[in-house]
C-alpha cells in the first residue's frame, strides 16, 4: 500500500513483533475511549490516567493501542485526534497481549499483540488532509466483523430477553439522535448520556445509548433518515422502565459509519425510499414520541408561523414552535369514517380497506395483508388574533392524550358524549406544539403535525403574548 505521508519505514501491523525495533505505524483511527483516572498503587493518593484507541492500516488488520501517565500528558494526547483520523505513531512499544482479559473490555482483534504509547519514548501524530491517504481513509466504510454477521433489529425483539447481556453485532440505519445530557455522579466525575433512535426494515424504533464522550462526538457527525450504521459488540440489555430492549454502545464497539457493503447498501436504498416516500413521517404522526417537547421553546402567532414556513419553502427540514390559538374546528361528531383510519401496524401507512394491504410501497408488507391498527386522524383548525391554520393533523397517540381516551373508548362513546367532548376544546385556547413542514400537494402549501396539545394556562399565555408584543 502507497502512503502520501513523509518517506519513513512504516512497519504493517500484521509484521509487528515484539522483536521490533523502533517501529514507526501508519493508520486510521475505528476507535476511541475516554480518559479515565485510576487510583495510582506507587504514589498514593494520586492518580494516573489512560486512554485507549483501535488503529487499522489495511482490511484484515488493526491492533489495539493505549498510553498511560500524567493527567496533563494523557489528555492532551488524546485531545490531539479523534475517530476517523490518520495518525502515526513512532516507537510504541510492542507487547504480547492477554487475549481472554484484553479482549473482554477492549475491540477484539486479529492481532496477537497491543501498542503501549509512552510520553517518553514514544509520539502520536495527526497526519494532514494532503497526507492522509485515500487508501486508508476508505478502511472508515469496511466493518471489522463479517459484514453477514448481524443481527436485523426485528431479530432482536423477536430473540428478546433471551439476548439480555450478550454482545452482538447489529446493522441499521439512524432514525433520529438526541440532545446529549450531562451530568455529574456521586462521587463528583463528570458524565454524559446521549440517546439515538434506530430503525431497519424490521422495526421503526430501536434504542441505542452512548456513554463515552468520544461515541457522542461521532454521533454528532451522523445524519438521521440517511446514515447507515454497522455496530461491532454492543451490548444489548432489557430496560424495565421502557419494557423493550435496548442496546449501548461499550469499550468493546467498534463503529463503522456508512458501511461499504452489499448488506449495507441495500438497508441503505431501502431508507432512501422509505424516507422520501414519508415513511417516517407518518410514523412520527401516529406516534408523536420522536420529538422533545421541552427541546421546542420557540412560541409564534398562526401569521409567524406561516412567515416562517414561507422562509423555508425551499427546504426539507421541518419548523418546531408553539403556539396560543383557539381550537375553531374539531368535528368529533362526524361519521366514524371521517375520524379513525386503519394502518399498517409496522410503518403506520393507511391501508387499502377493500385488500386490506399496505399502501406504501417501502413497506415490508406491501402488496400483503397486513396487521392493522386503529387510530385517531382528526383535522383541527387553530385561531389567534392574526389568522387560521386549517386542517392541521392531529393524529394517533397524541390525539389520544388530547382527547383523554382511546379509539375503542371512543366508538363506544354515545353520541351527545362526543359532542361534550367536542365542546371541551373547541372555541378554548389551548397551548398547541407543531411541527410544520413545506407541503406543495397541499391547498395550504403547508403540512402542520400537532405534536401536543392541552387547554392553556392564562397565566401562560399573558406572559408568552407579552413577550411577543402582543
Amino acid at each position: 500500500m502507497a502512503f502520501n505521508v513523509p518517506a519513513k519505514s512504516f512497519v504493517a501491523i500484521s509484521d509487528l513483533h515484539p522483536n521490533t525495533a523502533h517501529p514507526n505505524i501508519v493508520g486510521v483511527i475505528i476507535g476511541k475511549t475516554d480518559v479515565k483516572g485510576f487510583p495510582d498503587r506507587k504514589n498514593i493518593g494520586s492518580e494516573r490516567y489512560t486512554f485507549s484507541f483501535t488503529i487499522k492500516d489495511c482490511p484484515d488488520h488493526f491492533i489495539n493501542v493505549s498510553s498511560w501517565g500524567r493527567e496533563d500528558y494523557i489528555r492532551a494526547l488524546s485531545e490531539s485526534f479523534r475517530i476517523g483520523d490518520c495518525v502515526v505513531i513512532e516507537n510504541p512499544l510492542v507487547v504480547t497481549k492477554d487475549t481472554e482479559k484484553e479482549e473482554r473490555y477492549s475491540p477484539s482483534t486479529p492481532s496477537f499483540y497491543r501498542l503501549l504509547v509512552s510520553e517518553n519514548h514514544s509520539t502520536v501524530r495527526r497526519c494532514s488532509d494532503i497526507e492522509a491517504d485515500a487508501m486508508l481513509l476508505s478502511l472508515l466504510h469496511l466493518p471489522i466483523k463479517d459484514p453477514q454477521d448481524y443481527y436485523s433489529l426485528g431479530d432482536i425483539v423477536a430473540n428478546g430477553q433471551s439476548l439480555d447481556g450478550k454482545v452482538i453485532n447489529i446493522l441499521a440505519a439512524v432514525r433520529s439522535i438526541g440532545e446529549p445530557k450531562y451530568f455529574t455522579t456521586a462521587d463528583r466525575r463528570k458524565g454524559q448520556r446521549c440517546e439515538v433512535k434506530l430503525f431497519d426494515e424490521t422495526v421503526s424504533s430501536f434504542l441505542l445509548i452512548c456513554w463515552d464522550n468520544e461515541a457522542i462526538q461521532l454521533v454528532q457527525t451522523w445524519i438521521p433518515r440517511e446514515t447507515v450504521l454497522f455496530l461491532a459488540d454492543v451490548r444489548i440489555s432489557f430496560d424495565s422502565f421502557r419494557n423493550s430492549m435496548i442496546a449501548t454502545v461499550i469499550s468493546k464497539t467498534i463503529i463503522t459509519t456508512n458501511p461499504d457493503t452489499k448488506e449495507a447498501n441495500l438497508l441503505f436504498s431501502y431508507v432512501r425510499e422509505f424516507v422520501e416516500f414519508g415513511g417516517l413521517d407518518e410514523q412520527e404522526e401516529q406516534t408523536g414520541d420522536q420529538v422533545n417537547l421541552d427541546s421546542i421553546v420557540d412560541v409564534y402567532t398562526v401569521q409567524q408561523v406561516k412567515l416562517r414556513a414561507q422562509e423555508n419553502l425551499d427546504r426539507s427540514d421541518p419548523i418546531f414552535g408553539i403556539t396560543f390559538a383557539f381550537i375553531t374546528a374539531l368535528n368529533l361528531d362526524s361519521s366514524i369514517s371521517k375520524l379513525i383510519r386503519n394502518r399498517c401496524a409496522w410503518c403506520k401507512f393507511a391501508i387499502n380497506e377493500e385488500s386490506n394491504t399496505c399502501v406504501n410501497v417501502a413497506c415490508s408488507g406491501s402488496g400483503k395483508p397486513v396487521d392493522v391498527i386503529t387510530t385517531f386522524d382528526l383535522l383541527v383548525g387553530l385561531t389567534d388574533h392574526t389568522g387560521t391554520l386549517q386542517s392541521c393533523n392531529l393524529s394517533g397517540n397524541v390525539a389520544e392524550k388530547t382527547l383523554g381516551c382511546t379509539v375503542d373508548d371512543f366508538v363506544c362513546l354515545a353520541e351527545s358524549q362526543k359532542t361534550s367532548l367536542k365542546w371541551r376544546f373547541l372555541l378554548e385556547r389551548c397551548k398547541i406544539y407543531l411541527k410544520i413542514l413545506p407541503s406543495p400537494n397541499s391547498r395550504t402549501g403547508l403540512r402542520v403535525n400537532v405534536l401536543s396539545c392541552t387547554l392553556a394556562d392564562p397565566e401562560e399565555v399573558s406572559q408568552s403574548l407579552s413577550v411577543l408584543g402582543m
